[in-house]
């Protein structure tokens, strides 16, 4: 492993890292964090259409949370999402799949 600072290559084996890491030392000198990325965050832009009543409801509940239409939008997905994720995780199909 090898990035730069200040210009001075600083080198470390993986096996040293990983022990200097577990140890709980400053490992921070080894990382470039100028190329870190976090996984799966990177956007992709998707364009939709919607019924002119369901963007004023949308628009309507954005404006009563103090958000944009673009983030009530993604705040709903990701928790619908994050949802199917438990039940499928706990063996269930889906949400119309629950005993109510």
């Amino acid at each position: 492993m090898a990035c730069t600072k200040f210009g001075v290559l600083i080198e470390m084996k993986s096996i040293a890292f990983d022990q200097a890491f577990e140890q709980g030392k400053n490992i921070s000198k080894y990382l470039d964090l100028g190329a870190a990325r976090r996984l799966n965050l990177e956007k992709k832009r998707v364009h939709i259409d919607l019924p002119a009543w369901m963007v004023q409801q949308l628009d309507k509940e954005a404006k009563r949370l103090g958000v944009t239409r673009q983030s009530i939008i993604k705040m709903w997905l990701a928790e619908h999402l994050k949802e199917e994720s438990f039940l499928n995780m706990m063996g269930k199909k889906n949400c119309a799949e629950r005993k109510v």
